[in-house]
């Protein structure tokens, strides 16, 4: 069984899947996929997300503001927090800091960062947290606003086992995207060989960076499989060793039952 810990299911083109919401599901089911995680990104269509998947007892998902939109409606704790409480809403995010597509003054990104650390502590729910090239910044408000007191993930991590080990300090997980597969990331094998099996989750981040061998093709969940046979290869572990461990560490992470 697989756990797809970070995918975004409403941003599936489903002409690829005959047009029927069913059939993706029916084809991800194929591939061992037994659970997903598909993420919130904005306030304004979480209400069509979350009404897509809440009939799918296999589903979960999360509401939060992504750190790239601009010209959205920013979060407020209480919001975040009232949306968080209803059923299969299980971490607040995605949020964090990306200062490799935005560039200026970027507090604006930095408060609304916060504003879910502090939503994620109110409501006891872990964090899904996208951080590109902001290493120092995302590492510091973690600490200064006590994200340590419900963990969550770094999710889609291309950053160095430095960063890793400080999230992992910090009750965070690890995950790995199909990044791991493509030919010059050497240096996500080589922090990823690192991460305790303990503190590793796989995504696909569907449908974007499908693996190979069909990188550059829309990505969906039953594709995290190849996912896990490639942190099999590299870690010297077997795929079956990888499955389970990343299907149980979500499950511990979001607060399910196995």
């Amino acid at each position: 069984m697989y756990f797809d810990s970070h995918c975004h299911l409403d941003h599936i083109d489903l002409e690829n899947f005959a047009a029927d919401f069913d059939r993706l599901l029916a084809e991800i089911a194929a591939e061992g996929v037994t659970r997903m995680l598909c993420i919130g990104v904005d306030l304004d269509s979480f209400e069509s997300m979350y009404a897509r998947v809440l009939p799918y007892e296999q589903i979960y998902c999360t509401v939060g503001v992504h750190p790239d939109y601009l010209d959205v409606r920013e979060p407020t704790v209480d919001e975040l927090c009232n949306l968080a409480g209803r059923d299969g809403v299980v971490a607040i995010g995605e949020t964090g800091l990306d200062y490799f597509h935005q560039s200026g003054d970027l507090e604006w990104q930095r408060q609304r960062f916060v504003t879910h650390i502090e939503a994620a502590r109110r409501c006891g729910k872990p964090l899904v947290v996208h951080t590109r090239d902001a290493r120092e910044d995302t590492l510091d408000l973690l600490r200064r606003h006590g994200a340590e007191e419900v963990g969550g993930v770094l999710h889609c991590f291309t950053e160095d086992w430095e960063m890793a080990r400080a999230a992992i300090e910090l009750d965070f997980y690890i995950s790995i995207s199909g990044i791991v597969t493509f030919n010059q990331a050497e240096n996500v094998r080589e922090m990823a060989r690192q991460v305790p099996l303990e503190r590793l989750l796989i995504e696909t981040d569907a449908p974007w960076l499908s693996p190979a061998p069909f990188r550059g093709k829309p990505n969906f969940p039953g594709r995290v499989p190849l996912v896990a046979a490639k942190l099999a290869e590299i870690r010297a572990e077997s795929l079956e060793q990888i499955a389970a461990a990343t299907y149980h560490n979500a499950n511990r992470l979001f607060r399910l039952e196995s």
